[in-house]
Parts: structure tokens; C-alpha cells; sequence
């Protein structure tokens, strides 16, 4: 099972909007939510809480790509996120996420019996490439125990 048929699976919020995987790596994530009217806002386009769950599940793939072999010790938590709409979105969007910090730091400061925190940035962009929004999350990975 790839990692987008996971998170559809262990995730309803991914299955309940669509949610495409078109890339999800430990350099980069890819995501898709479809154009559907059921999501729409007071424009046509997608709906803010929309593009937010589709940028915060973007980060969650890259996030799982490239911390999965630490879930033996930690989990991946969202700590806070930040979003900015830029301009109007409209039909399908996809957002792209990338890591903020090098993977390597991070369990590096988790083999210290540190708890890092590290942001994942998000672009959200049209069908046409305009960029429509941008968020930042930032994630731990808290020890067990």
C-alpha cells in the first residue's frame, strides 16, 4: 500500500474531500482536490476550510514520507498552522508541500531526547499555476512515553 492509499485509508477527512495523491515524497508532496460543487464557497471556487485541509493533508504526506520510520519512538503532531488566501481560487487546486528543515536535523534533535518542531511549507496553486495560498505548518514529533 503506497503512502497516499494509507492516509486515504486512516485519514476520513482525506476521503470525505477527494483528496488526490500526485506525489508524496520525503522532498516533496503533491496533493489535488478535485473542482466539486458540494465544497464550493459563496463564488464557485473551493472552500477556504477546503483548501486548508488539502494544504494541512499535503503537509501530513510529506511529513509521513519522511518521518514513517520513526513512528516506533514518535508521532507526528501539528503543533499550529498559518494560512494566507491570496487570490480567488477557482476549479481544481493542488498544493505542494515541502520541508522546512533537512530531516536528518530533526531526528538528530529527537536522539537527543529532544522533541523538535520543524514547519512545513505549502504553496496552493490553480489549474493555470497561479498561486492561490500559502501555509505554513509547523509539526513536532513528540517521544512516546
Amino acid at each position: 500500500m503506497n503512502l497516499g492509499d494509507m492516509l486515504a485509508a486512516t485519514v476520513p477527512m482525506v476521503r470525505t474531500l477527494g483528496l488526490e495523491f500526485l506525489e508524496t515524497g520525503a522532498e516533496r508532496a503533491v496533493l489535488r482536490l478535485p473542482d466539486q460543487a458540494d465544497y464550493h464557497n459563496h463564488l464557485g471556487g473551493p472552500h477556504a476550510g477546503a483548501m486548508f485541509t488539502l494544504a494541512e493533508s499535503a503537509s501530513g504526506a510529506i511529513v509521513m514520507a519522511a518521518f514513517g520510520d520513526q513512528l516506533g519512538r514518535a508521532v507526528p503532531l501539528a503543533v499550529r498552522a498559518e494560512i494566507g488566501y491570496r487570490k480567488l481560487a477557482m476549479g481544481e487546486v493542488t498544493a505542494t508541500a515541502t520541508l522546512g528543515r533537512p530531516a536528518a536535523e530533526v531526528v538528530a534533535e529527537l536522539d537527543e531526547g529532544k522533541r523538535p518542531e520543524f514547519p512545513v511549507t505549502i504553496e496552493i496553486a490553480r489549474a493555470d499555476g497561479a498561486v492561490t495560498g500559502e501555509m505554513t505548518v509547523v509539526w513536532t514529533l513528540r517521544p512516546h512515553g
